[in-house]
């Protein structure tokens, strides 16, 4: 069976994190003063976001705004990430877990 990579990944690194001004809260819910269900973290800027299960959805609205299509969950225990264009999750062997946040 053919393994499929994201194609966007390319130009990524993937052994290290981009920084974020704020690495353990939804940049822009702190901002709007709501909250968030769960963190996502863009892996071309290191922008933090909420999931789409959050009021603001704010990783989707970042994509939008940004064109940065690869995300990951920041949250701990989950090693999935996600590609806006492409509609695809997956996971990636030896990449590392993500940092933990409170």
């Amino acid at each position: 069976m053919a393994v499929t990579i994201c194609q966007h990944l390319v130009g990524l690194s993937l052994t290290s994190f981009p920084p974020s001004a704020t690495p353990d809260a939804c940049e822009d819910c702190l901002r709007e003063g709501t909250r968030w269900v769960a963190l996502r973290l863009c892996r071309e800027c290191g922008h933090v976001g909420c999931c789409d299960n959050s009021p603001g959805r704010h990783a989707t609205a970042h994509f939008r705004l940004a064109g940065h299509p690869v995300i990951r969950s920041y949250e701990p225990g989950e090693d999935w990430y996600w590609c806006y264009l492409d509609q695809f999750a997956f996971e990636l062997e030896g990449a590392p877990p993500a940092p933990s946040h409170p």
